[in-house]
């Protein structure tokens, strides 16, 4: 069913006479929500004794709002005293008010994914700014974790993606410019395809031709549409367009043929992305809720019957960038669509590798939303991501062979299940005497004939998984090599292509195919590996729990260490 949205520009402390006016226009039209763009409220640097009063009333509910409304933040800070209520209200400003934060995902009561990244954009933000949501600055980063969404219906950004002009015949009115645009703001629409694309501009009201992307696997004769627009401010001298409003079905397929006067998608995607100051400032996949999407205008629900609750959306889950209530100090590369984090709960300790300063037991997980690596729609994107997993696997052991020479071989898992929920790999050294005398590839063996598994190892590497049909587990095995080649390759190179890990020592690739109906232990890989290493009393990473600061320190330690391999630092 189609909701009515109305959606305005930036009204910059002006709220008491435009909710006013959407009042009277809502109870003409019964719009299903609102959304306001950019700053809701005004420069709290010259804030008047009339907005600290207006400010007042809104928090206290004396301004009636009747439908559900949404703000993201612009270029202002937001005031303390809503800072202070948002901090103890859920996002709930007052009834039907919600704030968007940052950088979020929402899925509203009718449905509607929104996908929102506010603030404006600091290449040189401090460590540790971009995890707070009330600041209105955000990196590339932050645009990047909202691309594991894989979806929106709606996106929100407050810039202009670049070259949303380019292939327009929409003519804007002479002496005023339009915003130049990010491409990192077109590489996230390009990535969500969403229906419509809203952003702000102080004194134009903009509306591209729609644009259509590319089709993908799963939809091959489907060809996604968006619309783009940016409001004018409300007070814009000019009285341009500052508001809009329009109908969405969130359930309507894809359309198959296009509408009139669509052109084709303006953006060109970039692979490489900037180098940041510091790379502190991304986020962690660890977060506070544990339901699915955001379900507005309600508070979040928590129920605790999750069998009855779909499985994790980008909102919640634990491996999603997009998610806002994550921590910002356990990432410690990410590259173009996959990242590299310490893990919570860690099997091994600092003092079980000692040469390595720091427990070393590692996550590699993609950036796209999807349960295994075979599901990743889009084939470029796949490949991709599957060589990008691969070379940070390459580049850790480049990082053993500098630190232990032979001594330190690596085992990494992975589970793939089309039932899963964000597909990744776990890394972990392991001592090369244990490999050489084949009794880590006999420890996988034998848990499994303990465990009655109806199937067994095979030596076989599926690759991507798209060739599997079947949910598998995979094991890779790894050692270095003779000296000499060591010598060669401990000067800290990190691996640029798959090819070269032939030279790098030995491996092999242990596949345990799976029934879709059966059922896996996902801890298995854990569990091996913990018997393994005789630490038996950390096989639930629930049991390993560790502070802030001890994940921190471990983090730090780890990153100090990796960063001449770390290759996302160079590009």
């Amino acid at each position: 069913m189609a909701s009515k949205i109305i959606v305005v520009g930036s009204v910059e402390g002006a709220f008491p006479s435009i909710l006013e006016k959407i009042s009277k226009l809502h109870t003409k039209n019964s719009f299903s929500l609102a959304i306001f763009l950019g700053d809701f409220f005004g420069d709290p640097e010259s804030t008047s004794e009339e907005d600290d009063a207006n400010i007042s009333e809104l928090i206290n509910g004396k301004i009636r709002i009747p439908l559900p409304t949404y703000f993201t933040i612009g270029k202002h800070p937001l005031p303390r005293r809503v800072i202070e209520k948002l901090d103890n209200s859920d996002d709930e400003l007052c009834p039907n008010l919600y704030f968007l934060g940052k950088r979020s995902t929402t899925k509203t009561s009718e449905g509607i994914r929104i996908v929102n990244l506010g603030g404006s954009y600091d290449p040189n933000i401090t460590a540790g700014l971009s995890k707070d949501k009330f600041l209105p600055f955000h990196t590339e980063d932050d645009a990047k974790g909202l691309r594991g969404a894989n979806s929106a219906d709606i996106l929100l950004t407050s810039h202009w993606p670049s070259d949303a002009r380019k292939g327009s015949q929409v003519v804007v009115p002479d002496g005023i410019e339009t915003p130049t645009g990010e491409q990192y703001v077109a590489d996230l629409c390009s990535a969500l395809r969403p229906r419509y694309h809203f952003s702000v501009s102080a004194d134009v009201f903009y509306e591209r031709e729609p644009f259509f992307h590319p089709p993908s696997e799963k939809e091959p004769d489907a060809k996604p549409i968006t619309r783009f627009l940016s409001l004018a401010s409300t007070n814009n001298p000019s009285k341009q367009k500052s508001l809009y409003a329009f109908s969405i079905d969130p359930t309507a397929s894809t359309p198959i043929t296009l509408p009139p006067g669509t052109t084709v998608s303006p953006f060109t995607v970039t692979q490489k992305r900037q180098r940041l100051p510091n790379q502190a400032q991304s986020y962690s996949r660890f977060s506070t809720t544990q339901n699915g999407d955001t379900y507005r205008p309600h508070k979040r629900s928590r129920y605790n019957d999750r069998s009855r609750q779909p499985p994790p959306g980008p909102q919640d889950c634990f491996f999603c960038l997009s998610n806002p209530a994550v921590k910002t100090h356990l990432i410690a590369s990410i590259g173009n669509d996959t990242y590299l984090t310490t893990a919570k709960g860690p099997l091994s300790t600092p003092s079980t590798f000692p040469a390595l300063s720091s427990a070393t037991h590692l996550l590699i997980i993609p950036l796209e939303h999807s349960p295994t690596l075979g599901s990743i729609s889009v084939p470029d994107d796949r490949a991709r991501t599957y060589k990008e997993m691969q070379r940070y696997r390459h580049a850790l052991h480049s990082f053993l062979i500098s630190k232990c020479g032979t001594k330190l071989g690596a085992v990494t898992w992975e589970v793939s299940r089309e039932a899963g929920i964000h597909t990744h790999w776990q890394f972990l050294p392991v001592s090369s005497d244990l490999v050489k005398k084949g009794l880590v590839e006999a420890a996988f063996k034998v848990e499994a004939e303990n465990e009655k598994y109806p199937v067994t190892f095979r030596t076989k590497d599926v690759g991507d998984g798209t060739v599997e049909k079947n949910d598998f587990f995979r094991v890779w095995i790894w050692m270095p090599g003779d000296e000499d080649v060591v010598d060669s390759q401990s000067n800290g190179d990190s691996v640029q292509e798959d090819e070269i890990e032939e030279k790098r020592g030995k491996q092999k690739c242990l596949t345990l195919l799976l029934n879709a109906d059966f059922r896996f232990d996902l801890q298995f890989g854990r569990r091996v590996m913990a018997k393994l290493l005789g630490l038996e009393a950390r096989m639930n990473w629930r049991d390993c729990g560790q502070t802030d600061e001890e994940e921190t320190k471990d983090a730090e330690a780890f990153k100090e260490a990796f960063k001449k391999f770390d290759w996302a630092l160079e590009e």
